[in-house]
């Protein structure tokens, strides 16, 4: 292969390995992104807000839910989830996660362990954007271990009374309903808590250098009073809401390589432009090695994040297998977000460029859906048989 027939975005042509239907949901969120989000985002994130709007657009796509089958949903392959997630998060971040939080928390919640009637009332109007949902799960003290959550659930006659805090909530007060996860003695429930209940309250999490252009809020439940169909019936224990992260992390497995791409591609332009010495800064060598090193894990990252999607899609996949994809692509994509940071000089601080919003972004998503270091546990218990957690 010589250097003329190389895609410096794809250096191994890896999205030929894609089906034409993958391509054409590659091509068509691409196309929305740079047309959509990309001019706008840099104003999103410096200002910390995201257009509402968004959310009937990404259904209109079919974005939302699109890897879950019935109710409006569009009954996408997980490949073809993963896909639509890189391209989204080589916008920003926070599309993506609206994207997640929608469809493989709040919706996937509803969609695997909701009743019938629940599916029927919120899943086709999620799933067209027209009511935004958000997933309750993280508190104050309870991050790593949900386990021990706080937040309770009684019984008061055929009513459950809910009283407890959640924290981190991505799209928190923007919400038409929350899925909140509470503890019922030694059970785990899952409860469908509308905007408006009595009691419930939402208050967004400022100061924020990281996911701006997203919402992120605490939720607040004082005696909140719901009747008995608003219970999650087909799930009683952790492997409730431990199933929904495992949705969302996989998305995170393909959205990593979308930011690392976009880092990546801009400092690839900057430095064939950027004039040093009466040369572009392309031509020394300690760049070359830079972006060497960059497009190497750029298509690192996506190799993965395809291996673990056709896995998906044949039911091979595992948790630790989301673990080691999370661990490796967003420690990966950090990597070289700090490494673009760099050859873009001082110009690489601004949102004028995309790196340092990736950058900061990126220090969130190493986080949440489990921190990377909880992966690693995880990757070490699948290796060694032993867990290591406490």
């Amino acid at each position: 292969m010589t250097s003329s027939t190389v895609d410096p975005l794809d250096f191994l042509d890896i999205s030929s390995q894609l089906t034409d239907e993958e391509k054409l949901l590659q091509e068509t969120v691409r196309k929305w992104v740079g047309d959509r989000v990309l001019p706008e985002i840099g104003e999103w994130f410096d200002r910390g807000e995201i257009p509402l709007e968004l959310a009937r657009e990404l259904g209109s796509l079919g974005l939302l839910g699109m890897h879950l089958e019935g109710y409006g949903c569009a009954g996408a392959s997980a490949t073809a989830y993963g896909v639509a997630c890189m391209e989204l998060e080589a916008g920003d971040s926070g599309i993506r996660s609206l994207v997640s939080v929608q469809g493989s928390l709040a919706m996937f919640a509803i969609w695997k362990w909701g009743s019938e009637e629940q599916k029927q009332e919120w899943l086709p109007k999620m799933a067209a954007g027209e009511a935004i949902g958000c997933f309750g799960l993280t508190e104050p003290d309870s991050g790593s271990d949900p386990g021990s959550m706080r937040t309770t659930a009684r019984r008061d006659g055929d009513d459950w009374i809910l009283n407890g805090q959640k924290m981190w909530i991505t799209n928190g007060s923007v919400s038409e309903v929350a899925v909140v996860w509470a503890r019922d003695g030694e059970a785990v429930r899952g409860f469908v808590v509308p905007r408006g209940t009595k009691g419930f309250t939402t208050q967004d999490i400022k100061g924020k250098m990281s996911l701006r252009a997203s919402v992120t809020s605490e939720l607040l439940l004082d005696d909140v009073r719901l009747p008995a169909s608003a219970e999650l019936p087909e799930v009683d224990t952790l492997r409730g809401p431990l199933s929904c992260l495992n949705e969302a992390r996989y998305g995170i497995v393909w959205g990593a390589v979308g930011a690392a791409r976009a880092c990546y591609h801009s400092a690839l332009e900057y430095s064939l432009t950027r004039i040093q010495f009466d040369r572009p800064i392309a031509s020394f060598q300690l760049i070359q090695e830079r972006l060497a090193k960059m497009a190497t894990e750029v298509n690192r990252g996506y190799l993965t994040a395809l291996r673990l999607g056709r896995m998906k899609d044949e039911g091979k996949i595992r948790p630790h297998h989301v673990s080691m994809g999370k661990f490796a692509n967003v420690n990966g994509a950090l990597e070289v977000a700090r490494t673009a940071r760099q050859v873009h000089g001082a110009n690489g601080v601004t949102v004028e460029y995309p790196v340092i919003r990736h950058m900061n972004n990126l220090e969130s998503v190493v986080t949440y859906e489990g921190t990377a270091e909880v992966h690693a546990l995880s990757v070490g218990q699948a290796l060694t048989g032993i867990q290591a957690f406490r």
